[in-house]
């Protein structure tokens, strides 16, 4: 009976998993003064957001999800053109006939029907407030003596909900550009090495502009934890690391 009982709940458990696509993926919520902000954290650059009733995401790559099972987007960000953040055929399963997709110019060459944002640019879609935030390499760069990511080609994103504003920023470095924002109540920072910041880089940056929550995401093999020891001395930054690899 009692192995029964076990195979029962292990079948009910799998059933859930069919049902529910979002169930392995973690989730917070966030008040905001126009109601909740939920931020699902999807995985590497990957992020999901719902507030309002509408459902933004960020760079979505079929490798990290079945968007069969996601809900559709009424908007779609896309910080740049690399295939690990552009994935067509994710796109395109998560379009409605209504759906904006905000894209860089490199990104748009692959993906017609979108809204180009040049570094700096401030637009309202689908009822948010978007800021293009420039995402390029300081330092890290090919064998070639090219960046990973040149300046200008690249997009981080502060959207506002609410009256909270969170910056997802993309593949980049601790940029001028990004030491110089103003009020960031949640920032993702990259911190995939070689190809983004290491986690001094994200510390920098994170006590320079001061983000009340910090989530480090896109982090690959980078130990998370060296963040929370380096921004330990800063009680006004809140590391939180999910699942982000």
């Amino acid at each position: 009976m009692k192995r029964l009982a076990l195979m029962m709940v292990m079948l009910l458990m799998v059933g859930a998993g069919v049902v529910n696509g979002q169930e392995k993926f973690e989730s917070d919520v966030i008040k905001t003064g126009a109601g909740e902000l939920k931020i699902t954290f999807i995985g590497h650059g990957t992020l999901m957001f719902t507030f309002g009733g509408k459902v933004i995401h960020v760079d979505p790559v079929g490798q990290y999800a079945d968007y069969g099972k996601l809900p559709k987007a009424d908007l779609i960000l896309i910080t740049h053109e690399h295939r690990d953040h552009l994935d067509l055929k994710a796109v395109e399963r998560l379009r409605k006939p209504n759906t904006q997709v905000v894209l860089t110019q490199a990104a748009a060459v692959q993906t017609p029907g979108g809204l180009v944002m040049a570094n700096g640019e401030v637009k309202t879609v689908a009822g948010l407030t978007i800021e293009a935030v420039p995402a390029y390499n300081l330092v890290h760069q090919r064998d070639s003596g090219e960046p990973f990511h040149p300046k200008g080609q690249g997009n981080g994103y502060v959207i506002t909900f609410g009256d909270q504003r969170v910056y997802v920023a993309g593949d980049t470095e601790n940029t001028p550009e990004m030491k110089a924002l103003k009020s960031i109540d949640i920032a993702f920072l990259p911190m995939n090495l070689p190809y983004t910041m290491t986690p001094e880089m994200v510390a920098d940056a994170a006590r320079a502009f001061k983000p009340k929550v910090l989530y480090p995401y896109h982090f690959g093999k980078t130990d998370a934890a060296r963040l929370v020891a380096l921004l330990q001395g800063a009680p006004e930054i809140e590391v939180r690391i999910r699942k982000m690899e």
